[in-house]
């Protein structure tokens, strides 16, 4: 039973005078105002972490409601981790007398909801007035659960940038406590399968897919081609402005295409720091990250690897002559579809009245054309637009590109994000293995 709703509320810090649009939890007794403070404070995080919260505090509420017994805070907190991993249904009664009929969930997902009731319990433990015990405290770690916290501290480490910086006795302090309250460890995977979409079918799906009332869908070619030729996310496309392609200096027949930063990103104009207080005083318009993720015109960013203290980084085709087929598609795109907007704005990419276009409208574009060659359009087959992403990356290891080259080709923060394309899969190892043995 749902005790809870989710709203869209404005916010306003007291002492700063900010405003945040925010989601909140309305339970019966009003807003819980404590976590829109604790949201407020985490302005910074994304919609997606926001939603996450909301989400794992929701459900702790439901369990609250449902098991008024507890007492203890910390009691009650080790109960509702179980009731997330091994569900409330009593199967053999087919009744639930807790009235949730929560499903078993994934060990990495009742893991996450965890970290986000812990984080938040925490901020709380640290206001003024909340003088209570954490709902989650520490205790002290076994040997065997301190060392794993070192090898943990290690593997960050060697990944952070300025972690000369960090404080080791604080590192030492934290390999010896563990959480009271957390779930068991969840299964390894060293061998997940990247998905992409198939080599075979990509051209038939630019050129034969993406067709429009009879004739070329030169819009959704060139989308697809960055994605699958240049290895960007589906979002990233959303942020690029028109001036963002252009011709590429050292090569008059390939385009240059820059993805820069939504908000930080060297603004067009000179006359503006940057291109969020380029678009909030040129246009009705603003960042598209900073629109709630529920807003049509709302396109993610994973803060990927930048290469220009401009703030953006350049796609790299891949094959390198795709850059002349771009650049011949942009210009059909640019001279037969683009619609040139009655309320002016700079993205590049237009729907049939001029305005933004929109991930959700590229989707439904995406899984018509991949149904019209005869495909299914589903992630196990690599056929949705992240396999784009896939395809290039094998493609990137197949050419024999360092870890590092691929790191910086596919702007991974990590150089270790990219060991999926690296790593060989099960049907790799088995063909070595074969030609090994002839």
């Amino acid at each position: 039973m749902k005790h809870t709703l989710k709203l869209a509320v404005y916010y306003t810090d007291t002492a700063s005078g900010i405003q945040h649009q925010l989601p909140a939890v309305y339970t019966r007794s009003g807003i819980l105002i404590s976590h829109l403070r604790y949201l407020a404070w985490h302005s910074g995080k994304s919609d997606s972490w926001k939603e996450k919260s909301i989400f794992a505090v929701r459900l702790l509420i439901d369990y609250v409601e449902a098991t008024p017994g507890f007492r203890k805070a910390t009691r009650l907190l080790k109960s509702f981790t179980e009731a997330l991993i091994t569900g409330t249904i009593d199967y053999q009664t087919s009744d639930d007398p807790l009235r949730l009929f929560w499903k078993p969930r994934d060990l990495t997902v009742a893991n996450n909801i965890l970290f986000h009731i812990t984080h938040y319990t925490d901020f709380l433990a640290l206001q003024d007035g909340y003088d209570q015990s954490r709902i989650n405290p520490f205790r002290e770690a076994t040997g065997w659960e301190e060392r794993m916290n070192w090898c943990a501290y290690y593997h960050k480490q060697a990944n952070v940038f300025l972690n000369h910086l960090s404080s080791y006795s604080e590192a030492q302090k934290a390999a010896t406590r563990k959480r009271l309250i957390y779930t068991p460890v969840p299964m390894l995977i060293s061998n997940d399968k990247a998905e992409r979409f198939p080599e075979d079918n990509i051209e038939r799906l630019i050129h034969a897919g993406f067709v429009a009332r009879g004739k070329p869908d030169f819009r959704s070619q060139a989308m697809t081609m960055l994605l699958n030729y240049g290895g960007l996310r589906k979002s990233e496309i959303f942020h690029i402005f028109t001036s963002d392609i252009t011709i590429h200096p050292n090569h008059s027949d390939e385009a240059l295409v820059r993805v820069y930063h939504p908000i930080y990103g060297r603004s067009p104009d000179p006359s503006y720091k940057n291109r969020a207080e380029f678009l909030l005083s040129e246009t009705n318009f603003k960042p598209r990250n900073t629109y709630r993720i529920t807003e049509r015109l709302y396109s993610g960013w994973k803060n990927p690897l930048m290469t220009s203290k401009e703030g953006y980084f350049e796609v790299l085709f891949n094959p390198t002559y795709k850059a002349k087929e771009f650049l011949k598609t942009w210009a059909m795109y640019l001279k037969c579809q683009r619609v040139e907007p009655d309320n002016f704005h700079p993205f590049a990419f237009t729907n049939d009245r001029g305005e933004p276009d929109t991930l959700k409208n590229f989707q439904r574009r995406h899984k018509r054309a991949v149904e019209r060659i005869g495909l299914e359009c589903k992630k196990e087959f690599g056929t949705t637009e992240h396999g784009h992403r896939h395809a290039y990356g094998y493609r990137a290891r197949k050419l024999g590109l360092s870890q590092v080259e691929l790191q910086k080709a596919m702007h991974h923060k990590s150089p270790n994000s990219c060991l999926i394309y690296i790593k060989p899969t099960s049907d790799d190892i088995r063909t070595e293995m074969r030609e090994s043995e002839k």
